[in-house]
């Protein structure tokens, strides 16, 4: 498709016009952001410092809390700024870039997530064998796999973002840039190019939703016949694993999978994947997670001590 393009930036609407609620979703949304950098770096550091590093499923959970971490940051603090200021502008190449990073950091959540619903898969359905699969150097090549994967997504997302011919209004109905509301400001036919998008979008979210729920009931499939305590533990570690995926991909489904087409409902599906799931994740993770819980004391305890300790030389 040629390209006839004479925008060259575009009006974000945002989530509403009303002044008060602006500073009201202003205050709530800081401390969601504020929430979301304070709760997913402690993850990592928990996680880095301690001897959780060296199991795959805590591996994974590193790279999926800096994914999250990058992931909203490609989209609130443009969000919060906006909703302090009257005039909410990006510019084309600012937005082409902001849907490049979004959907790319957002292809590697979900393909980590796929990622981790296999290490849980071999760890209850095969015990035996669960060192020699999820070798450091196969999981390694799980994360690289998954960064590969949703650059090529991206790619392609963007690709025909870049194609479409906008040379009408540039009024956005949305608080971020994303390939829907874009395909409303082409002055062309973008049936064609709607389905390209449920195929790369949609679809990559559809096969992942029912790959993933398909192996968390095969997982609890398996684990009838264990003792109470193993089915207990397995059960704890997958529920908070399906409450992740559900809070993610539900909303990300109810967006993607349809025809091009956008509805005011949109832009509050879209907090829930691009705020409210970072934030949740690693409250998910720790409260239901005996070993995170262990972790945190333990990393955390000591550097306080740690720090108790200097000041105190300090002062003597």
């Amino acid at each position: 498709m040629e390209s006839t393009n004479n925008i060259t930036e575009f009006i974000l609407l945002g989530l509403c016009q009303n002044k008060k609620i602006k500073t009201l979703c202003f205050l709530l949304f800081l401390f969601c952001y504020i929430a979301i950098l304070g709760g997913n770096m402690i993850i990592l550091i928990s996680i880095t410092y301690s001897q959780l590093v060296q199991q795959p499923m805590y591996f994974f959970l590193n790279y999926l809390a800096l994914s999250d971490l990058c992931y909203t940051s490609t989209v609130t603090p443009k969000f919060l700024s906006d909703l302090i200021i009257e005039r909410n502008i990006i510019s084309y190449p600012s937005c082409m870039l902001q849907l490049f990073t979004m959907h790319f950091f957002g292809g590697i959540e979900i393909l980590i997530l796929t990622v981790m619903a296999y290490d849980r898969y071999v760890a209850i359905c095969k015990p035996l064998h669960y060192t020699i699969i999820m070798s450091r150097g196969r999981c390694q090549a799980m994360v690289t796999a998954c960064c590969a994967g949703a650059f090529v997504h991206s790619f392609f997302q963007n690709l025909l973002a870049i194609s479409l011919p906008l040379c009408g209004h540039n009024e956005m109905d949305h608080y971020f840039c994303d390939i829907y509301p874009l395909l409303t400001l082409s002055c062309t036919n973008t049936y064609r190019v709607g389905l390209l998008v449920v195929a790369n979008s949609g679809m990559m979210g559809l096969v992942t939703f029912l790959v993933l729920m398909w192996s968390y009931s095969f997982i609890l499939y398996t684990i009838r016949a264990y003792p109470a305590e193993s089915r207990r533990k397995a059960l704890s570690t997958c529920s908070s694993h399906v409450t992740v995926v559900i809070l993610f991909f539900v909303p990300v489904l109810f967006i993607y999978i349809r025809p091009a087409t956008t509805y005011p409902e949109d832009k509050v599906f879209a907090l829930f994947y691009t705020i409210l799931a970072p934030m949740f994740n690693p409250l998910i993770y720790t409260l239901r997670n005996t070993e995170m819980k262990n972790a945190l004391r333990k990393v955390w305890c000591h550097k306080l001590f740690l720090f108790e300790r200097e000041s105190y030389d300090i002062h003597c």
